[in-house]
């Protein structure tokens, strides 16, 4: 019996060159005859395994094969054979020696605790605190040197933009008036003037001249019912536009106020409107004609003491055909909060410096007081002015320090006796050349509030953009007030509030071109005159807004008036 072969020893594999189905080719020979049944010779595997080897890639061949793992075939001769790699035991190694296991506990500490590493330490951590007390110092110092923002003052709804005035509701609808109820379908019309506030009426019911038959309690049937009137109420507030019923008892009568000596009746009267309207949601009131009124301070004391209570957002205003400044002023001695619309600008003689004196000397005299702009308690810009002056005069109203006040139609030119057949005290509203079936070819497009609108030029499109302006820049809204050294003719003043951009405006009320001539020697520190300037607006349509303008050259048109800004600078 032939020995078995010996086992392989441990780590050594055995690597075949060739599956065995090459074994069963036709170049295999059986075993000789002399040779033992089913086993295969030593030579038939040696020679395989050449040819196996020999089929490898030169790179991949073996160079040596060891001591006695070759078979001598024919002629003597050695050839590579049986390839033994030893793979377990080389990996182990190379993966030993691969492996880092780093520093022991000890070892870590002795590093650290030398020397070098002590120094390096305490030198990084003292450079730590000098770089963080460093990054401290250096933003308490800017903290420290920065100017401090400006407290904002208490800001109400009435602060923040223009309010209008609709005395007479049929005539402002027009043709189809529809009272309370129509008013409802000019509310997009008003919100796109940016107005704050409407003042409406009044439009209670009054027997003329007939204090037992005036009830400031009911709405006249002839204009709505109090359901038309909340129903407007409701309206008007989802257009953040407030109402201000206008209370004057007697406004169809001789005397707004009866007679003297029904006067405790019409107080009494008075106080029960003022709670009942209150509490139906209205914003405000407005009373006309206080110069009419006996004790007129007492009583407008004790009418602003029932509003206040009820909220400090609702306002009492206080209207006055007066244009004597100390009577204007002494109504504001017993009250607070007081709006006060007056005759007192309507005596102007229309020049650049009388416009001058006539400002100044109010915001003296009414001193912390808001003031409110306008040129009558109820009558139109147009019964004052010749129509040059209508763009000057809204960009004097609306850049001025308080709540500019306008009558319906002065955002459109309109005039009292424009129209033939019109009532002089309310002049029909011109919505389109339709208002005035009658009056065919005597309305222009201009005329309208259709013209108007559609014109980038127009009256209408200037008061918008004012309106605007005026209500979401700060300087505008509550800036301070410092008129300006200007030429012949000129009114020119800047409004600027803490680090916010500055408006400069100015006015020439001639009729022929002017130099400005502008001199900033009475400016405070902390408002200098610029180089040059934004033009942000100007009332002649000519000139090319967003411009910038020397202000050392700036000269004017005849009744030009120009809104400038400029940034502030530290």
């Amino acid at each position: 019996m032939d020995p078995e072969p010996p086992e392989p020893s441990t780590g050594d594999i055995l690597v075949p060159s060739q599956p065995p189905d090459a074994l069963s080719g036709p170049d295999v020979h059986s075993p000789s005859a002399g040779g033992d049944s089913g086993t295969m010779s030593q030579d038939t595997e040696v020679d395989m395994k050449e040819v196996e080897l020999n089929e490898l890639e030169p790179e991949k061949q073996p160079m040596n094969a060891p001591s006695g793992s070759a078979t001598a075939l024919s002629g003597g001769g050695e050839k590579n054979g049986l390839v033994k790699i030893k793979v377990a035991e080389d990996d182990a190694e190379a993966e030993a020696a691969a492996k880092f296991t780093g520093l022991s506990k000890e070892e870590l500490l002795k590093v650290a605790g030398s020397p070098g590493w002590v120094r390096t330490r305490w030198a990084l951590l003292v450079l730590f605190w000098i770089g963080w007390l460093g990054m401290l110092a250096g933003a308490v110092v800017i903290i420290v040197r920065a100017p401090r923002c400006r407290e904002l003052p208490v800001q109400r709804w009435w602060h923040k933009g223009a309010l209008y005035r609709i005395g007479d509701l049929q005539a402002f609808q027009g043709r189809d008036a529809g009272g309370l109820a129509g008013l409802k379908g000019h509310l997009d019309y008003l919100s796109s003037l940016k107005v704050k506030g409407l003042v409406l009426g009044p439009v209670h019911q009054n027997q003329k001249d007939d204090v037992a038959g005036t009830n400031l309690q009911q709405i006249d049937p002839t204009l709505g019912s109090e359901e038309d009137f909340d129903n407007f109420l409701q309206s008007a507030k989802k257009k953040s536009i407030r109402i201000i019923l206008d209370l004057t008892p007697n406004y169809l009568g001789q005397n707004s106020w009866f007679f003297p000596t029904q006067i405790d009746i019409v107080a009494t009267k008075m106080k029960e409107a003022l709670k009942f309207w209150l509490q139906a949601g209205v914003d405000g009131f407005q009373v006309r004609d206080v110069e009419n009124l006996t004790n007129a301070s007492s009583f407008l004391a004790e009418w602003q003491n029932i509003t206040k209570s009820f909220s400090e957002d609702r306002l009492l205003i206080a209207g006055t055909d007066s244009s004597d400044l100390q009577q204007i002023v002494s109504l504001f001695e017993s009250t607070k909060d007081l709006l006060l619309i007056s005759s007192y600008l309507s005596n102007s003689s229309y020049t650049g410096e009388h416009t001058k004196f006539l400002v100044t000397q109010y915001l003296n005299a009414t001193g912390s007081y808001w003031c409110s702009w306008s040129l009558s308690q109820t009558g139109l810009m147009t019964s004052f002015l010749p129509p040059e002056l209508l763009r000057l005069y809204q960009l004097l109203f609306f850049t001025l320090p308080g709540t500019p006040v306008f009558s319906y139609g002065d955002e459109i030119g309109l005039q009292v006796s424009a129209l033939p057949g019109q009532p002089v005290e309310a002049p029909i509203m011109p919505w389109d050349e339709s208002s005035f079936p009658d009056t065919s070819g005597s309305i222009s497009a201009n005329m309208t509030v259709k013209g108007q609108n559609e014109d980038p030029g127009s009256l209408l499109s200037l008061f918008q953009q004012l309106s605007d302006q005026r209500g979401k820049e700060r300087s505008l809204l509550h800036g301070d007030f410092h008129t300006l050294s200007s030429g012949s003719g000129i009114f020119s003043y800047i409004r600027h509030w803490d680090q916010n951009e500055r408006y400069l405006v100015v006015l020439n009320f001639g009729d022929v071109d002017l130099p400005a001539r502008l001199e900033a020697s009475n400016l405070p520190a902390s408002t200098s005159l610029p180089a040059r300037a934004d033009l942000l607006l100007s009332t002649q349509p000519s000139r090319k807004e967003g411009t910038t303008l020397e202000l050392e050259n700036l000269s004017l048109d005849p009744y030009e008036g120009l809104l400038l800004r400029f940034p502030y600078v530290a």
